[in-house]
């Protein structure tokens, strides 16, 4: 039986790499749209004050973080330059949190000098931050044991082995030092988990954030300004998946919140979460090859998707399911290689595939639109890949693709170098290298 071909946003993805070629990632508008919407109707219908912002690190391109920004997003940043999108994006002060780890005193600085949130992961740093200026508002990366936070299906950014978040026996310090240096405004952050696929993970983290905050806030007289969850959405890599039901979500992270806050005689903050995954996730794919099919020790796929590409598989064995276009039917045990000279780029061992699979086919992998092509990188001289964004049946190029030229644009080279390049290439002297 013959697959159906494969469509993004209703453009069909034979279209797309004919068009823009391979490998290219492309991402669905409307999908976008409806993630966020999803969620924080979620959110709103459950409690009064709720803020969301998206995770930038998860997709950088600044046409899709507008998407976001124009639903009403601001802006999780982790570095100066994850600052500077913000604002290229029309956000500033609060509406930018700033979360990094092991900051150096010019990335304190830059965030200062941008008046945004600043969420501190380390209490050791607020000496060298308070001896530069002064936030506004700030809250503080709390790192629970990880007995206090365990449960079957969430993989811990917590306890001995992570390196995120303040001890919870330096907390009251963290706060004291805070009050005593005059921030005006004060929050609560925690982030246990990444791809928590169960609803009631989230309100017990939430509880186990407030249990810790609570007595300290009493006993420094000060109430929360909101509390942060983070994000750890889980979106279904697999088809036998279900979606995250984020309205259970919403309703038992409310529900904590209202419960601890009144245990610990506290008034109710603001709400806020922090997702990037959940937005963009399975709104991106990577198209790509059939480049050749070899017949070895086991039939291999090899195709224009390498694991400069997508980096997922090979980093953290991660699934992506692999459709292949207009094929389907009887399958074969294949594996799945792209063209860099690593084994690791066989980055599917083996999987069934269609067994009609030919040279030229298009491939897509699927639910590539978090940390896909912000974790790419040149290798091999196989470059970065080109973006597209399909909205309204339409679609249009948000990144070119990278260039030879692109690879060598930052080296500084000799003058002989230089004129070979400018020789091979047509372009007028001087064109390449530092100057």
């Amino acid at each position: 039986m013959q697959e159906a071909e494969i469509t993004i946003g209703g453009i069909s993805v034979r279209d797309l790499a004919e068009q823009y070629g391979t490998p290219l990632y492309a991402y669905d508008a409307e999908r976008i749209r409806e993630n966020f919407r999803r969620l924080t109707r979620a959110l709103r219908g459950n409690y009064p004050e709720v803020s969301v912002f998206y995770a930038i690190k998860a997709c950088n391109n600044l046409e899709i973080a507008k998407l976001l920004v124009d639903e009403g997003s601001g802006v999780d940043a982790a570095s100066p330059n994850e600052i500077r999108l913000a604002q290229a994006l029309g956000l500033s002060g609060e509406r930018i949190i700033y979360t990094g780890n092991s900051l150096s005193d010019e990335d304190l600085a830059a965030g200062l000098r941008a008046g945004v949130n600043f969420n501190v992961d380390d209490h050791g740093i607020l000496k060298r931050l308070f001896s530069i200026g002064k936030p506004r508002c700030m809250s503080f990366r709390i790192n629970p044991s990880g007995e206090d936070i365990a449960t079957p299906d969430l993989k811990p950014f917590a306890g001995p082995s992570a390196k995120f978040g303040i001890h919870p026996r330096h907390v009251e310090e963290a706060y004291r030092t805070a009050l005593e240096n005059g921030v005006e405004r004060l929050g609560v952050h925690m982030m246990p988990h990444s791809q928590a696929h169960k609803p009631e993970n989230f309100a017990h983290v939430t509880g186990k954030l407030l249990d810790l905050i609570g007595p300290v806030a009493r006993k420094l007289g000060f109430d929360l300004a909101f509390v942060d969850i983070g994000g750890g959405l889980g979106i279904p890599y697999r088809r036998e998946q279900p979606p995250l039901d984020v309205e259970a979500v919403a309703r038992g992270i409310a529900a904590m919140v209202r419960k601890k806050c009144a245990e610990h005689g506290l008034k109710e903050p603001r709400l806020v979460m922090e997702p990037g995954r959940y937005f963009v996730g399975d709104a991106g794919y990577v198209l790509g090859r059939v480049i050749s099919i070899k017949q070895g020790y086991k039939t291999i796929i090899g195709t224009d998707i390498s694991m400069n590409t997508m980096a997922r598989p090979v980093m953290y064995g991660a699934y992506h399911e692999v459709r292949i276009n207009g094929r389907g039917g009887q399958t074969a045990p294949m594996a799945m290689t792209g063209q860099v000279c690593e084994n690791t780029d066989m980055w599917i061992p083996e999987r069934e595939f269609p067994a009609d699979v030919a040279e030229g086919d298009v491939v897509v992998l699927m639910d590539a639109g978090a940390y896909g092509h912000v974790m790419s990188y040149d290798y091999n001289g196989r470059l970065r890949p080109a973006e597209v964004l399909i909205d309204g049946g339409k679609s249009r190029l948000i990144r070119r693709r990278d260039t030879f030229e692109d690879m060598v644009s930052r080296m500084c080279l000799s003058d002989d170098i230089k004129e070979r390049l400018r020789a091979a290439s047509g372009e007028p002297a001087g064109a390449t290298g530092c100057g």
